[in-house]
């Protein structure tokens, strides 16, 4: 049976960026806002918008990624005609097929695809914050009869030589890509979010392989040979929250929004939620001693200490005495008595002595997962 649109999650990359919150696991499996792991959003936003069957690409450190997708039963992708599958490098007869690029690893999945067999393929990223109803992009895909779609935010001019820039005519085609330009003549960003017309894109592909052609990633290589063939190539121009959460400062800033008065992300938006894998967590308990202000306190947590501005994730302890402030507590870590955070971002399962201080004052501080700091070793 033909599905019309399959979706590919780009989740392989490290993330250095990100520094110790990445050594050990790939970048998208990383949490958010107390509940989620980045690539919760873009799987909710496939769930969400009718997207069926989802492929996610996987290189990197997978094992926490592949742990936390499981079969997408959480996205409610576990069904007779839908699905998640975890594609990963493989060893064939040609020799180990590791993904050099974006486009190399679709490619490198051509035969899961094929068996697909989608009219439309939907390339997402798996690093982003957002909501976007990706069926409205197909529509619009559609409506142009083009043969890729970018999906476009528009962002302040002072910012646009960061990003990929889309120069379109007044009918929203795209007649230049220009990639982090220094003088740029728009402010339209490429997302990272393409939907191709199948049919085209393997030609492409399977074209660029057979003669020794570079055609290892969308920015760089397929959108300009889109556009150099003359091909129908529009944008789709995105209004909303968008965050790329590559950096700890971005990561940080997008934690502290989320709990912000105005979050536009709106979490409790019953029309369009964002699903995660539950982890069955007994209620939070605040016992006696605890003060908690404008806080995000999660299932499993204990906390008699002070919190302030924070996130506290699934199954935090706060003792006694200790202070957080502007913080984002990653599951299980333990702040002990009298330990003060500020402006931090603590790791999974990490453990803060007593008395310790962590003050991101001036820069964002980061505690790696399973790190412990100020306790003396037992051994």
């Amino acid at each position: 049976m033909k599905n019309e649109m399959l979706a590919l999650i780009l989740a392989g990359g490290q993330g250095s960026r990100l520094g110790k919150l990445t050594q050990n696991i790939a970048k998208p499996a990383v949490q958010f806002g107390g509940r989620y792991r980045i690539i919760d959003f873009a799987l909710s936003n496939c769930a969400n918008s009718g997207v069926r069957n989802v492929g996610v690409i996987t290189q990197y450190q997978p094992l926490a990624l592949n742990a936390h997708i499981g079969n997408g039963s959480s996205w409610g992708l576990n069904g007779v005609n839908s699905g998640v599958s975890i594609l990963q490098p493989y060893s064939a007869t040609e020799g180990n097929r590791w993904f050099q690029g974006t486009s190399h690893a679709v490619y490198q999945n051509i035969n899961y695809i094929d068996s697909i067999d989608p009219e439309y393929v939907l390339i997402l990223s798996g690093d982003h914050i957002y909501k976007m109803d990706y069926d409205d992009m197909l529509r619009q895909h559609k409506e142009n009869d083009a043969s890729l779609s970018v999906a476009v935010i528009n962002v302040p001019y002072e910012e646009a030589s960061r990003f990929g820039i889309m120069n379109t005519d007044s009918h929203g085609r795209i007649v230049e890509f220009e990639e982090k330009p220094a003088q740029p003549k728009s402010t339209k960003a490429s997302m990272g979010i393409y939907i191709f017309t199948w049919s085209r894109l393997r030609e492409l592909l399977v074209n660029a392989d057979k003669n020794n052609v570079d055609m290892l990633d969308f920015g760089h290589n397929v959108i300009p040979a889109y556009l150099k063939a003359d091909e129908r190539v529009y944008t789709y121009e995105f209004e909303g929250y968008w965050k790329d959460v590559g950096t700890i400062d971005s990561l940080w800033e997008a934690n502290m929004e989320y709990i912000g008065e105005n979050n536009v992300l709106n979490s409790r938006d019953r029309s369009w939620k964002i699903y995660s894998k539950n982890l069955i967590s007994p209620p939070h308990f605040i016992d006696g001693t605890a003060d908690v202000k404008d806080s995000l306190v999660v299932d499993g947590c204990f906390v008699s200490g002070e919190v302030r501005h924070s996130i506290l994730s699934t199954n935090v302890q706060v003792k006694t005495g200790a202070v957080i402030e502007d913080s984002f507590i990653m599951s299980g870590a333990i702040v002990s008595q009298g330990a003060h955070i500020k402006r931090a971002i603590i790791g999974e399962g990490a453990i803060i002595g007593d008395d310790v201080v962590i003050d991101g004052t001036d820069e964002i501080q980061v505690i790696g997962y399973n790190e412990v700091v100020g306790v003396a070793d037992e051994a």
